[in-house]
């Protein structure tokens, strides 16, 4: 059934694009600055309603490079039902160093219920019977949660190498991470008594401490420092929606012991995307494939999750969710290594000019997939029950899932997204709705 929802949708996306594929419409050039305030509204299923502001702003200089910007700042102030809290301004710019693109980041981002199921995709045990108050395992909804704080500042740098489309690039990443079990005595605070949720013990990133899976000196988090460095080649026409060209990346990641509390390890990180036009400014495909690995040294535990691209794309966290692999739960993929991939098909349904700003609605259904290539390795342990949960595993596969997306852009920069995934195989979870900005990739 789910499979031919996704058929469907393929085909509908086809079709409409055929029958609407002659529509034209004269878009309007914008120069200097532009700006929105939006609200900072969506959903997803891993962190529940966000409610906020956004301030978007952008300067297309004299126009002739529209829909490219010359600069552009980014201000959120956001917060989700369950926990989530992004504090968050970024910087784009391609004017003011000559020949070089800037980007920085300063971010304080907060979670008091993420999502913690251990390493190592489905080694690591899942069972929803633990957080369902109807099923007789039934433990707490926040079983399988933790807190984070995140403390995170970046720069980096872009400049051409011999011509437009090979770049370098290199920068700096600092994060600050703070770790706990869930408060449950915070969550607690203004719920009825039938709602209170019960106490947690820690939950498994507890159990984990307890049975000597995580070591005492990491438990609490720490800092880190990343030194990056690397090349990318760009052909991309457009970047929130190439309809062509290609994007190919890889980086170094060197983290000196000195700035991380005594863990040194380097990174490597290999990103492809390429994007084909199928109708004129109609319709296109994209896909992305990435691999990143540990190439030395010691990683602590808390670093496993973070995905890592270059500039201008933000540095992600786990696979699993929005941004990696839809419909499938936030960090249930987690390792040394890993491989995670995305197809989808774009059809720009609808395109007009109204108050002199241009829009477009757009469908897309996909495929996403990842899985751990090469697994953390667990402290050796004696204790009983630990050995009993870790036994409770399963061997690592890919992990897939599949489902169509909608997409409202104005000035083809500022793009509101509406996800919908299923989870191919219930130890992901079931499905994921994610509301949000900007294509996935």
């Amino acid at each position: 059934m789910k499979k031919s929802v996704f058929i469907l949708i393929t085909a509908l996306l086809l079709s409409g694009s055929i029958i609407s594929g002659q529509e034209k419409v004269k878009e309007k050039m914008k120069k200097g600055w532009s700006f929105g305030f939006f609200p900072a509204f969506g959903y997803d299923s891993n962190t529940g309603v966000k409610y906020g502001g956004v301030l978007k702003l952008f300067d297309y200089g004299d126009g002739s490079s529209y829909p490219r910007y010359d600069q552009s700042f980014h201000f959120e102030w956001s917060r989700t039902t369950r926990g989530t809290g992004t504090n968050q301004l970024t910087y784009d710019t391609r004017t003011l160093i000559p020949g070089v693109r800037m980007l920085a980041e300063a971010s304080y981002l907060t979670e008091q219920v993420l999502d913690f199921y251990g390493f190592n995709g489905y080694n690591g045990y899942y069972n929803p019977g633990y957080t369902s108050r109807s099923n007789a395992l039934y433990r707490t909804p926040v079983f399988y949660r933790m807190d984070r704080g995140l403390i995170k500042t970046k720069l980096e740098f872009i400049g051409k190498l011999g011509n437009n489309n090979l770049k370098w690039f290199g920068g700096f990443e600092y994060l600050n991470i703070r770790l706990d079990t869930v408060d449950i005595n915070n969550l607690n605070k203004g719920r009825a008594q039938s709602a209170l949720l019960p106490s947690s013990g820690g939950g498994l990133y507890g159990d984990f401490l307890r049975w000597g899976l995580i070591s005492q000196d990491q438990f609490d988090g720490g800092q880190t420092g990343v030194f990056k460095i690397g090349a990318k080649y760009d052909t991309r026409d457009n970047e929130p929606n190439p309809m062509k060209g290609l994007w190919t990346e890889a980086q170094l990641l060197l983290v000196p012991a000195f700035l991380s509390d005594g863990y040194g390890y380097t990174r490597f990180a290999f990103t492809h995307r390429q994007y084909f036009t199928l109708v004129p400014k109609k319709v296109n495909f994209a896909y992305r494939v990435s691999y990143q690995a540990k190439l030395t040294g010691e990683m602590p535990f808390y670093m496993l999750p973070l995905v890592f691209n270059s500039a201008p794309q933000l540095t992600l966290s786990g696979l699993g969710g929005a941004r990696t692999i839809r419909g499938i739960l936030r960090n249930r993929v987690v390792g040394e290594d890993f491989v995670y991939g995305n197809a989808e098909l774009r059809w720009k349904v609808f395109r007009t000019v109204i108050l002199n700003q241009n829009f477009y609605f757009a469908l897309a259904g996909f495929a996403d997939a990842g899985m751990v290539t090469g697994k953390y390795r667990l402290p050796e342990t004696n204790n009983a029950e630990a050995i009993a949960w870790l036994a409770k595993g399963d061997k690592e596969k890919m992990h897939l899932t599949y489902g169509g997306g909608a997409h409202f852009a104005i000035n083809d920069n500022f793009i509101i997204t509406m996800d919908y995934g299923w989870a191919d195989d219930p130890r992901d979870g079931i499905r994921g709705t994610y509301i949000g900005l900007n294509f996935l990739y």
